[in-house]
């Protein structure tokens, strides 16, 4: 006989629910990722894939919204709030970064192309990858001052809000590439006059409403099997819960990963998420836990880092901006690729390992510096950056 104890009973609750929410979930991916590939043609590929990384990391946002909120009521659970926003940055860059890298290592082989090769990006992309910069270079100040509150977050919102307005600035993609797009995006498309434009918009509203509505159930049901299997609340809110939050994101990345050619745009996607994690996300946390703190105590409170705390933040910090300094000339290969998974399964299985690999971090970046002055050549990045935002000036007051 089956024990029918709560803990049983909630894990096939659970269970039942993942038969519903799983295949939505993929649905959602999908019908947002057709979106953004459609909407490329009408606006510059950048802003697509922010919409579609917005859209993306709704329930994530959802996820640290709640957390930083009963944070401010009780302090003891801020460490959450900072599991979660740096478990899912590293997340993203340590196995998201590498997944794309492997999966077009594997469809450009069965294809008959070259056994290692690399992914190159677009003069476009230069707008993403630079976008880190000043993100990063600000938390390296709130780090030093031990807290982030109500200005912090301005100021990252502001970052953000610069960032669209130059994705903004850039053109569509030229029609004549459509070809390549999977069919529902062509459809939507081709749609004649206001129809096409509702199609487009359609795919992004029925797809992120359709993740709207399950990301909750989706997350609350596999976040219960979980705990019910003894998962630690920190293990669990570092990596169970953004690896589920980000499971959409994945799937449309994987699947642009594995057509080769739009191996770029996946990784740019996470690039963008990248950014409005480091900006908006970051910048949600202060807010939502000052006006709690305020609720409950009545009193304005900055949300203030412990010495763990500011080990996370550093540790993710030196991970994302290696990440920037790999993506530097515009390129990324299999062995930055391998090394960025090696490192971020050590401290994914041996978190006591945290402090050997934020070195690791820390020389793997002074040695590519090192590199980049030797080799006394140009980055590619910040010179295309340049050369994209001037283009677009001059092109706006031809």
């Amino acid at each position: 006989m089956l024990p029918r104890n709560a803990a049983f009973l909630k894990l096939v609750g659970s269970a039942a629910g993942a038969l519903w929410t799983f295949p939505s979930i993929l649905l959602s991916a999908f019908l947002v990722a057709w979106g953004a590939e459609a909407a490329q043609f009408l606006i510059s590929q950048g802003l697509a894939l922010a919409i579609l990384a917005w859209l993306q990391t709704l329930p994530e946002f959802a996820i640290e919204a709640v957390i930083a909120w009963e944070a401010g009521r009780n302090p003891e659970r801020a460490h959450l709030a900072i599991a979660n926003l740096t478990g899912a940055i590293r997340l993203l860059l340590g196995l998201g970064w590498p997944m794309i890298y492997f999966v077009f290592a594997f469809a450009s082989r069965r294809r008959g192309g070259q056994r290692l090769p690399r992914i190159k990006l677009e003069p476009e992309h230069s707008i993403e990858v630079m976008g880190l910069v000043p993100p990063l270079l600000y938390f390296i100040v709130v780090l030093w001052r031990q807290r982030i509150g109500a200005i912090d977050a301005v100021v990252l919102i502001g970052l953000y809000v610069v960032y669209l307005w130059i994705l903004m600035r850039n053109p569509p993609r030229e029609a004549e590439s459509l070809a390549e797009a999977p069919a529902v995006s062509r459809w939507a498309y081709r749609q004649p006059g206001w129809r096409q434009k509702a199609a487009i918009g359609g795919l992004f509203a029925v797809g992120g409403g359709l993740l709207y509505v399950t990301a909750h159930p989706f997350l609350e049901s596999m976040i219960a099997v979980a705990a019910t299997l003894g998962i630690s609340q920190f293990f669990l809110v570092q990596w169970v819960a953004p690896f589920l939050s980000e499971f959409p994101e994945f799937v449309s990345t994987f699947g642009w990963a594995r057509r080769v050619t739009h191996a770029p745009m996946a990784l740019m996607n996470i690039v963008s998420s990248n950014i409005n994690q480091w900006t908006i996300l970051a910048a949600m946390i202060p807010l939502l836990y000052g006006f709690s703190h305020m609720r409950y105590y009545g009193v304005w409170s900055d949300f203030t880092f412990d010495i763990a705390q500011r080990n996370e933040l550093a540790l993710t910090l030196l991970q994302t901006m290696l990440g920037v300094l790999l993506l530097a000339n515009m390129e990324f290969d299999w062995m930055e690729a391998t090394a960025l998974f090696v490192l971020w399964v050590v401290q994914f299985t041996l978190p006591h390992l945290r402090a050997e690999v934020m070195v690791a971090y820390g020389i793997w970046a002074v040695v590519l510096v090192i590199g980049f002055v030797v080799r006394g050549q140009a980055l590619r990045a910040p010179k295309q950056f340049w050369a994209t935002v001037t283009k677009r000036r001059s092109a706006g007051t031809a």
